[in-house]
């Protein structure tokens, strides 16, 4: 796929962005570190081993990598093997964790080696690149952010076309200011628990391909063929 390439970018563009995550991330991690030790450790007590998530989820220019995140579900499985739904298996303590945002914090480890910035649209599955548009697949053309313009503005209470659509917007209007108003209003977001799942689901449905890109698929029989990456 080919990404669109900014002429005479800023300095923040260039740069500032990640002196900003750094700046921001190294102190965040120090303070919070002791947090994060109580945490793993209910987390073991709650759920078990392992306490961190990990997945492999599509980053910067459609690059794969590993998401951590602190694990909020159990593993129970019904009696032909198979994984029961999210709805059976996030629990009490799992559910204070996501309504915190407080299993997020492992992720500002992904932004400390760069994989991952601040502000930036949401990591999905790899399973997800051949379902978008070619519209869609351009919210891979930024770094992946621990919280984003969609995460502000309706989150998990939005349809995954709606939040691509902001993704995309992003990519195109980015900037210092944008991020600090991003920032600030997740913090409020977070404060409020504001868009925590969409109603009827624990979190977010998987995204099954929207009509535009099932269309697309069918009427390119030649389609370049993507990697189909396992998870983590």
């Amino acid at each position: 796929m080919r990404f669109m390439n900014m002429s005479k970018p800023s300095v923040y563009r260039r740069f500032g962005k990640r002196m900003v995550d750094l700046v921001i991330t190294v102190p965040v991690l120090v303070s919070i570190s002791p947090l994060m030790l109580l945490l793993g450790l209910c987390s073991l007590y709650f759920l078990g081993r392992p306490v961190l998530f990990k997945q492999r989820r599509i980053g910067y220019r459609e690059e794969p990598f590993i998401l951590c995140k602190f694990r909020t579900m159990r593993h129970i499985h019904d009696h032909s093997g198979r994984m029961l739904p999210d709805e059976a298996r996030l629990v009490r303590y799992g559910r204070w964790l996501r309504a915190t945002s407080l299993d997020e914090l492992p992720t500002f480890w992904n932004v400390l080696k760069g994989e991952m910035s601040l502000v930036g649209p949401r990591p999905l599955l790899p399973e997800y690149l051949p379902r978008y548009t070619a519209i869609q697949r351009r919210r891979h053309e930024v770094k992946p952010g621990v919280t984003g313009w969609a995460q502000v503005n309706g989150r998990n209470t939005l349809t995954w076309e709606q939040k691509f659509d902001l993704d995309v917007w992003y990519v195109d209007h980015w900037s210092v200011a944008l991020d600090a108003k991003i920032l600030w209003q997740t913090l409020m977001k977070v404060i409020r628990r504001e868009g925590i799942s969409q109603e009827g689901h624990a979190t977010m449905p998987e995204f099954a391909g929207s009509a535009a890109a099932e269309t697309e698929i069918e009427a390119d029989g030649d389609q370049e063929e993507r990697p189909d990456f396992i998870r983590g």
